[in-house]
């Protein structure tokens, strides 16, 4: 049975793995979001990636601000540049801070 569980979820980050790095770029985070709602592996990185969109958002205004907002604006790239590898990698990666907040979405 543990083996089945473990094939199943391979199976799942294979077939789901590039769809949920798509989901990491902007807005095309609805993508996995509404079209792999029965993948887990999607759906994880779905709901990461919606998180990470709505701080892209936020930091988008902030970015104007010398400093502050460059390095904000940098750290949201990095992010997403890391989440978009991962994914592919077949990772179940949770991101610092954004992570704690995307187990919170029941989607």
């Amino acid at each position: 049975m543990n083996d089945e569980k473990i094939k199943g979820d391979s199976k799942d980050i294979e077939e789901n793995k590039s769809i949920a790095a798509v989901g990491y770029i902007w807005i095309l985070c609805f993508i996995p979001l509404l079209l792999k709602r029965d993948s887990k592996f999607a759906q994880f990185h779905a709901k990461q990636a919606l998180v990470l969109f709505i701080v892209e958002v936020i930091v988008g205004f902030i970015v104007w601000v010398p400093f502050i907002g460059w390095i904000l604006g940098l750290a949201v790239l990095v992010l997403a540049i890391m989440g978009i590898l991962q994914a592919l990698q077949g990772n179940y990666w949770e991101m610092p801070l954004i992570g704690q907040f995307a187990k919170k979405f029941n989607i």
